[in-house]
């Protein structure tokens, strides 16, 4: 290999000057030159810019894929297909595999039974909303995951390699005006020795002889000097012209992004949109079916003959309904009331239903014709209809 060794030596003391300077300034023992309030804003902004970019990049990926752990072996797969160009292969979600599971059950149970139909009419919601977050997922990389990371990836590392470079340009002038600085010093020191008008009478003359040479040798130094100066100064103004301009395109990136996330919401909210049709139309399925699917747990209970005279609760002669029914008229059965933990707050509505404070315990029971969404609960001498949802019925 050919190296070039006075390259070598050159950039080695370029190196070494530039840690000087470095050092000297973090002692405060040599001066600094400042960049100017602007300048000093921008650099501020755009870091700012970095870090909040990052941050919002990385949460977003925790959000669409919230359970990295369980997702190690995919996320390997496809960094690996990444770094070879390749397409990774479709897989799965978590909401789909659900839905398959759910609709293999219910062939097993049989798709006939309550259970078994429940199933797959949840295991094929299920599914569509995996399709959905399919969808989402796609949308929300490439409209808002890919600008937040080209970025990162891109401008931000053309940005901080301009930067580095300001700042050996800086460091570099901050030396030649060091530099500079003594050799004036020492050419102003031989100049007064010179100005002694000298003994010839003395034996050794050569003093007056040698100060002068000196004289001339620092005049020749302060104009390198100078010169150095001079073409330090030109590298430090173009590269942070050139830094400058980079650091205002960070204006740019903000209306980008500000676009990213207009679609990042708008695919939001078609996401949540489509996930709420699903469970409405699922929950409409269900609740045609509701008397099979989830029949009354009291409505079996022996204790409900004995309380209504020995008739039947699905009798119409005896069903009382429940816009005409009178609480205070209601009676405990003999059998079959159950306390229940009330799990929320709840105000009554009217003077039919009981108020409710979460962790309080109460008796409830049901009544015939009443809607099986509500029970009738009592707490000392107070009695109303409460909400089945509202309770944790105990055994």
């Amino acid at each position: 290999m050919d190296f070039n060794v006075k390259k070598l030596a050159s950039d080695a003391g370029i190196f070494f000057t530039r840690a000087i300077q470095f050092t000297g300034e973090k002692f405060g023992q040599v001066e600094k030159t400042e960049l100017d309030a602007h300048f000093e804003n921008l650099l501020s902004r755009a870091d700012s810019t970095k870090n909040w970019t990052e941050k919002i990049f990385r949460q977003t990926e925790v959000l669409l894929q919230p359970n990295p752990i369980d997702n190690t072996g995919s996320r390997i797969e496809e960094f690996l297909y990444e770094k070879l160009d390749r397409t990774v292969p479709s897989r799965p979600n978590n909401e789909e595999l659900l839905g398959h599971y759910m609709q293999d059950a219910a062939k097993d149970f049989g798709p006939g039974t309550p259970y078994g139909s429940t199933l797959i009419k949840v295991g094929d919601c299920e599914r569509r909303l995996g399709s959905v977050q399919r969808e989402f997922l796609q949308t929300s990389a490439i409209g808002f995951l890919t600008p937040l990371r080209n970025f990162l990836e891109g401008d931000w590392r053309t940005i901080s390699k301009e930067r580095r470079l300001l700042e050996n340009r800086r460091l570099d002038l901050d030396s030649c005006k060091a530099r500079l600085k003594k050799a004036k010093l020492a050419e102003s020191k031989a100049a007064c020795e010179g100005e002694a008008v000298p003994d010839f009478q003395e034996t050794r003359p050569r003093n007056y002889v040698l100060s002068a040479s000196a004289s001339a040798l620092w005049s020749e130094e302060v104009d390198k000097a100078e010169h150095e100066l001079r073409v330090a100064q030109t590298e430090f103004d173009r590269q942070a012209e050139v830094t400058r301009l980079l650091l205002e395109g960070i204006s740019s990136t903000h209306v980008n992004h500000l676009r990213c996330l207009h679609e990042f919401v708008e695919a939001q909210t078609a996401y949540y949109k489509q996930c709420h049709l699903h469970m409405q139309d699922l929950q409409k399925e269900l609740d045609s079916s509701n008397g099979d699917v989830f029949p009354n747990a009291f409505a079996g209970n022996p204790g409900h003959s004995m309380a209504s005279g020995g008739s039947s609760p699905l009798d119409p002669a005896s069903a009382v309904e429940t816009d005409t029914l009178k609480i205070e008229e209601v009676q405990a059965p003999a059998t079959g009331t159950r306390k229940a933990k009330v799990l929320y707050d709840y105000d009554a509505a009217d003077t039919s239903e009981l108020s409710l404070l979460a962790d309080e315990l109460i008796t409830v029971y049901t009544v015939p014709g009443m809607d099986s969404d509500w029970l009738v609960g009592e707490r000392g001498n107070q009695k109303g209809k409460v909400p089945v949802t509202y309770l944790e019925l105990l055994s």
